[in-house]
């Protein structure tokens, strides 16, 4: 049903080009949703778990019957250059095919009991999963919710960022009606913040799974926790590359642009920081601007470019913010540090400090902050001198000292001899401090424990008999 809030123009970043028109939904069309989806719930949680396989099996499918069409909206609408367009798909289809698993999976154990009777654990379906997905990557931190949630049984709400609401909501919501999930069991809510806050309070809404920035996940959290909602939160991140001082400066540096200019930096895990041993540093900061400097930026849908558009105004200016703040603050720029529109260039500082705010805070585009280091503890400090703990690159010839200095440093990821974005649909994926609640994603015993309960379930012969 279409939304009664109103519409919104669907606006190519790239060109200010307007691609179609969505409605909006207002909180009396989440009322109705959360009716409809606890509804639709409780036929779809008794169906049968070789039906709710083969409906995930062919959502996969589809992603790749539709990869064309929804590659152009990927990069149309988000801004992606196809190589992003098309490793959405790849996830998505993924996620679709490890979720089919679930359904399957033995959802129990049984337990030890003094008493003469059979004493399990059962997990079963949460209810309603409300789903918030951000804009930068749309399809893979919508499905990887989304996908699971409705493979345990659950239904699913679905609000996308406002901005990316076809790649990241209509494609969905028509991949798993094609697929023959049934009607109601998956509700797509395009709204504001009013009705991301009402979702998260619904009394129907049972778990509620946030991917975004830190500051609206907090908020999400307390809302949740005031409701005694569990709530899984995949939030920013600063990321830190550690070179050290025995690794080939030209595949750290080609590590290091892959890991801050892909998809122009918009990643929550993307390469945040460069921590680079002083031996290595100068050509370190050599080459990696050398690479900066060639890489083209463009519109991805018209030319063969390296860097899309970021998402809109806004984010250009806190990207430029942070440059020219930390320049103020003593940085040097060695490539880039400029933009046209909504291109910016892809940027290197060197001479970072912890006292820049491109060192502390989330840039969420495409520079790479470099800071250089003395030995191994003082590498640890700089790497741990962030609120977030998401990712975690380091580059050597010694791995064993690779994993060794990466138990020093507190994240959910760590990559050694690579660089700090990456993701798999069989892998554990989520951070701590103020990067989220841990791994709530990936793998089948992170999502059963996401969107299941655990209930305590005894049987007995005949009832036992009581003293009163």
């Amino acid at each position: 049903m279409p939304g009664s809030g109103g519409g919104r123009d669907v606006v190519e970043p790239a060109t200010g080009a307007v691609l179609g028109r969505i409605g909006l939904a207002s909180l009396d069309d989440l009322a109705v949703a959360a009716e409809t989806a606890a509804e639709a719930q409780r036929s779809w949680a008794s169906t049968s778990h070789v039906r709710r396989a083969a409906v995930l099996r062919r959502a996969a499918q589809l992603w790749g019957e539709h990869a064309d069409e929804i590659s152009w909206w990927n990069v149309r609408e988000v801004g992606a250059v196809p190589a992003v367009a098309r490793f959405g798909l790849h996830v998505a289809e993924q996620e679709c095919h490890e979720a089919a698993a679930l359904p399957s999976h033995p959802h129990g154990q049984l337990l030890a009991s003094e008493e003469p009777r059979l004493s399990m654990a059962r997990r079963v379906p949460a209810g309603v999963v409300g789903v918030i997905s951000p804009f930068n990557m749309p399809i893979i931190l919508g499905i990887r919710s989304v996908a699971p949630a409705l493979a345990l049984g659950n239904a699913v709400i679905l609000k996308p960022d406002l901005r990316t609401t076809v790649t990241g909501g209509v494609v969905m919501a028509r991949i798993f009606e094609e697929a023959g999930l049934p009607p109601g069991v998956l509700q797509l809510l395009p709204g504001g913040a009013d009705v991301g806050e009402a979702m998260v309070t619904h009394p129907l809404v049972r778990v509620i799974s946030f991917t975004g920035s830190t500051g609206a996940g907090r908020r999400v959290g307390e809302l949740a926790g005031r409701h005694l909602k569990r709530t899984h939160l995949e939030l920013g991140g600063n990321s830190a590359l550690v070179v050290l001082d025995d690794a080939d400066v030209d595949e750290a540096a080609n590590l290091a642009a892959f890991g801050s200019f892909f998809h122009q930096g918009q990643i929550c895990m993307t390469t945040g920081r460069h921590l680079v041993h002083e031996r290595l540093y100068d050509d370190f900061v050599e080459r990696l601007a050398a690479k900066a400097a060639a890489l083209r930026v463009g519109d991805p849908a018209r030319a063969e470019v390296a860097l899309g558009p970021v998402i809109d105004a806004g984010q250009r200016d806190k990207i430029h913010g942070l440059v020219t703040a930390s320049v103020d603050a003593g940085a040097r720029v060695a490539a880039g540090g400029e933009f046209e529109e909504l291109f910016y260039s892809a940027t290197v500082l060197s001479e970072v400090t912890p006292a820049a705010p491109a060192f502390t805070g989330e840039i969420f585009g495409p520079v790479a902050p470099v800071a250089r280091f003395s030995d191994a503890e003082e590498a640890i400090r700089l790497a741990t001198a962030s609120e977030y703990g998401l990712s975690l690159g380091i580059v050597t010839r010694d791995v064993m000292r690779g994993l060794a200095l990466a138990d020093r440093v507190p994240t959910g990821i760590v990559h050694i001899n690579d660089q700090t974005v990456s993701d798999e649909a069989t892998s554990p994926f989520g951070g701590v401090a103020a990067s989220g609640t841990g791994s709530r994603f990936g793998g089948a015993a992170a999502n059963i424990e996401a969107f299941t309960e655990t209930r305590w379930v005894t049987m007995r012969a005949e009832p036992p008999a009581y003293p009163f």
